[in-house]
């Protein structure tokens, strides 16, 4: 039996962890237009009930996701893992006042990080390289920057990332099986976390702006959030 056929055939010994945006939820211009498609949230409430964990793992604040999914009784974990870690609210201050200081029109304040979009910039490799700068400095002061689908993200510099929740989310339940589900940079290191276990499913959700190495690393590859959802019907 293969992986993903394992996973479906005993749904209360598995784990499903989704990102959001460009997965479950179709990317759009603006960020805080995004939402879960009816369909797609009806196909989670199944698997909520089905699966002993479902849970989205993803760089928005975990409250903002929950709004965009629209399911309850799922597991949020946001800001790409940094909620989970106490530490993070040590620089959060800090790097709030960064982000006040740069002239950029699309700035997205967290409660623990900043992210500067650039998706609706008129020369997208422009908008990419006058925020080089801006990562620089970031890292001149401590901070983490990282580069996502026409995104510039500053975090605080502790080990925190995707992979980090993954991993503790599945030795808190003890679970062995597990699918992860992904389209951007951040989603490797939840690619990475499902190593070792004794069924993994890594999915990939490509696009053009999404890393090609996700697709390398992929078990499943599908196009569109839309095609995800045709797969999630089978779980």
């Amino acid at each position: 039996m293969d992986a993903l056929a394992l996973i479906a055939a005993e749904p209360e010994k598995a784990a499903l962890f989704f990102d959001v945006d460009g997965v479950l939820a179709p990317i759009v211009a603006h960020p805080e237009d995004a939402r879960v498609p009816g369909p797609t949230r009806r196909v989670l409430e199944r698997l909520g009930r089905r699966y002993a964990l479902v849970a989205c793992v993803t760089g928005r604040p975990s409250e903002v996701a929950r709004e965009i999914v629209g399911v309850d009784g799922l597991t949020y974990v946001g800001e790409h893992g940094l909620e989970l870690d106490p530490e993070a609210k040590d620089w959060a201050e800090q790097i709030h006042g960064f982000a006040v200081e740069v002239p950029w029109t699309e700035i997205e304040v967290k409660p623990l990080s900043v992210a500067f979009h650039y998706r609706n910039a008129p020369d997208p490799d422009a908008a990419r390289e006058a925020l080089e700068p801006v990562a620089a400095s970031a890292l001149d002061l401590g901070f983490r920057s990282r580069w996502g689908r026409m995104v510039l993200e500053v975090l605080p510099p502790v080990n925190a990332s995707k992979g980090t929740a993954v991993r503790r989310l599945l030795e808190t339940t003890g679970l062995r099986r597990a699918l992860y589900a992904g389209d951007d940079t951040t989603d490797l290191d939840g690619f990475s976390a499902l190593d070792g276990l004794e069924a993994a499913v890594r999915v990939a959700v490509v696009s053009p702006e999404g890393p090609a190495e996700l697709g390398e690393r992929a078990d499943v590859i599908v196009g569109s959030p839309e095609v995800f959802r045709e797969l999630l019907r089978q779980l």
